[in-house]
């Protein structure tokens, strides 16, 4: 049979291009497609521009500050639309690079929607293509649930595109990472912002001394949460200038606008999956084997459209991963253990490796040091945000197994002790190492005294 193309990509999101790009340069012919824009989620409306706006949202911040190290500020005034446009112009940028970069590899860019016709064929803005194989990388999308009035909300799509001036109360509903980083942007601009969240604190999923530290702090730090809540309906107020949000209970209150950030759904909807004979798991995610691999055996998936770790660098090692085993003679498969992530709420949580929970399911006994503290920036001024830290080393082998922060920078900080846990270092090894003095990071290898294991009566009954 004669192809067109010796690998079709279908979605140019992180995945989808690393892995075309890395295929063409061994040597393949490459083809990819994309309906909106080269760049995918990450860089189009996702990670770059949202921390684009977090790094906005914190001036307001830093001019407080600036007071007590003896600065003079006059009264700040913030333009939403300059700051919009300007993150919109860097997109723009980037999508150009992406583009740059797939046509300088050899790739072939079509655009329009891609949809599979058979395993060997797909359909994009009425044109066919043959491929000997094929890779999915649709990522995912936000999810809004159907409530009456659901129409009158945005997700964090629209977020990016807001007219001048920003609304002055937002709601937004979800105690998840985009929930949490967006609150802390509009709170940030000037925003009267809540949080309206189902269960009792924000991030769940994560370490739960790391969950209660971000959720007390956001509350610090002036955004209303309002826990164990839904929101059962959306309507406009009668003078048709705000929203009322009314809960299972017979709540109401008002907002000008509402943002759903209540989680994303793998893009797998109306791109022909089924015509090919590939299978979708229970989540609704192409179902695939650790190469990568769908059901069907020319076709393959990464990114977050597998669900497996919804990460922009997780869908670049996978699709390299791919391209690596089947175009360039060197098979690998890609490594989902300690995967260090961050999210980039107001103060900034990151973390590698297992949370206490996980650790103690699945691991013998711990030792576990932790630390709180007011970084030496804020002891001069009264914003007095804290920094917590957390260690937990598997005893019997005295290996750090989880690094977690909350703090400034923690991203930062976490992304080089990451490479520490991948090696499997020892809290022998952290504590010889010295310190730079003063930073908050040298609090990583200071802590000496791990705190007391719980008892097998009160562990039972946790």
């Amino acid at each position: 049979m004669s192809y067109d193309y010796d690998l079709f990509v279908i979605g140019a999101g992180s995945g989808g291009v690393r892995a075309s790009r890395v295929a063409a340069g061994y040597g393949a012919r490459v083809g990819i497609c994309e309906d909106y824009r080269v760049g995918g989620t990450c860089v189009i409306r996702g990670c770059v521009p949202k921390k684009l706006l977090v790094y906005g949202s914190k001036y307001a911040h830093e001019f407080e500050d600036s007071a007590a190290y003896g600065w003079t500020v006059g009264e700040p005034a913030h333009s939403w639309a300059t700051l919009r446009d300007t993150v919109g112009k860097e997109v723009d940028r980037l999508n150009g690079v992406y583009i740059r970069l797939l046509e300088g590899s050899g790739v072939k860019i079509h655009m329009g929607r891609g949809r599979l016709m058979d395993r060997h064929t797909i359909e994009v803005a009425g044109e066919t293509v043959m491929a000997e194989k094929i890779l999915i990388c649709t990522g995912g999308r936000p999810e809004m649930p159907p409530i009456p009035g659901h129409e009158f909300a945005i997700t964090s799509n629209e977020a990016f595109h807001l007219p001048d001036p920003l609304p002055k109360r937002i709601t937004i509903v979800g105690g998840g990472y985009i929930a949490v980083e967006f609150a802390g942007i509009f709170n940030g601009l000037g925003c009267e912002t809540e949080l309206v969240i189902r269960r009792d604190r924000v991030l769940r999923g994560f370490d739960e001394e790391c969950r209660t530290f971000v959720h007390e702090s956001l509350k610090a730090s002036g955004i209303r949460i309002r826990t164990e809540t839904e929101i059962q309906r959306i309507c406009r107020t009668k003078d048709g200038k705000a929203f009322e949000c009314q809960t299972p209970l017979g709540g109401m209150f008002e907002t000008d606008l509402v943002m759903y950030a209540t989680g994303r759904v793998p893009n797998t909807h109306g791109i022909g999956l089924e015509k090919a004979g590939v299978q979708l798991d229970k989540a609704g995610a192409v179902a695939v084997d650790e190469w990568s691999k769908t059901t069907v055996d020319n076709i393959w998936a990464v990114g977050d459209v597998t669900d497996r770790i919804a990460l922009t660098p997780v869908a670049l090692m996978e699709g390299h991963c791919f391209a690596d085993t089947e175009f360039g003679n060197k098979p690998r498969k890609a490594d989902h253990r300690s995967v260090p992530s961050a999210v980039f709420c107001q103060p900034e949580m990151a973390n590698v490796g297992l949370t206490e929970e996980e650790a103690r399911m699945t691991l013998g006994e711990l030792r576990v040091y932790s630390s709180a503290f007011t970084p030496m920036k804020y002891t001069l001024t009264s914003r007095k945000q804290r920094t917590f830290m957390k260690l937990i080393v598997e005893a019997a082998t005295d290996r750090v197994v989880g690094c977690h922060m909350v703090g400034d920078d923690a991203a930062e900080l976490i992304q080089g002790l990451a490479v520490a846990v991948k090696a499997g270092a020892t809290k022998a090894q952290f504590d010889a190492t010295v310190g730079i003095h003063p930073t908050a990071g040298e609090e990583f290898v200071t802590m000496r005294t791990a705190r007391p294991e719980p008892t097998a009566k009160k562990a039972a009954a946790e």
